[in-house]
Parts: C-alpha cells; structure tokens; sequence
C-alpha cells in the first residue's frame, strides 16, 4: 500500500511522501504528542540512514510534526527512485516501530485515521 501511494506518481514523490507524513503527523501527534512523535521519527531515520546514508537523521527531522521541509529538501535533492525507495523504507520503519510499540490493530487504526481505508486513493486525490 506504501509502495503503490509513493511511487503512483512518480513525477510528484516527494509531495506525495510529505502528505503522507503530514497526515500520520496530524493524527499521531494528537495520541502520543509532539515528543513521542519526534522520537519514533528520529529514530526511524536513524536507521534508515544505514541504507540511504545521504538521509541525515538531523536535517531531515521536521521542526514540529507537521513541518517536514528538511526531509522534503533531503527527498528532492535525489532523482526519482532513489527518493521513492527511501521514502517507503522511512514510513515502513515508522510504522513498524510504531507496530511493536502499540500493536498492529491500533497502529492499523490510526493509519486508516490518517490515509483512510484506501491511502492510494486519498492521497492521490488530494494532490494538486
């Protein structure tokens, strides 16, 4: 579902990869705070810059959850698919974490608050 979100339009992943974080934000941020958002965020880019070193985990971390400007200049700065496949690996981490730290039925449950039962669908419609 990730993969089909980011990469449906491949001209616009970067906007895509940011609505999706703007819309998990929203909703996370409410439940555990800016703190604890802050924290599964960093951490998720910390071990996603394993595999894409050129994500700095402190560049690209968002100044309030909902401001993503450094993982968005971060995104853009890199062609097409290099942007894509980090942009999947940093939300599948994310949720991952999230997934052990809460559970996967109310990690489900916040991820359809945010992207809906469709998230292809949503975000794409959303999107100028």
């Amino acid at each position: 579902m990730i993969r089909a979100a980011v990469m449906q339009r491949p001209e616009a992943i970067v906007d895509v990869s940011i609505h999706l974080w703007e819309r998990l934000a929203y909703e996370l941020v409410s439940i555990i705070g800016e703190g604890g958002f802050q924290s599964l965020y960093k951490r998720s880019l910390h071990v996603t810059s394993a595999t894409f070193p050129w994500m700095d985990p402190n560049s690209s971390l968002p100044q309030n959850g909902a401001d993503f400007t450094g993982l968005k200049k971060c995104l853009a700065g890199q062609d097409a698919t290099n942007a894509g496949e980090a942009s999947i690996a940093l939300l599948i981490t994310f949720i991952d974490i999230l997934a052990l730290l809460i559970g996967e039925l109310l990690t489900s449950s916040i991820l359809r608050l945010a992207w809906g039962d469709d998230a292809l669908d949503t975000v794409v419609k959303e999107l100028p």
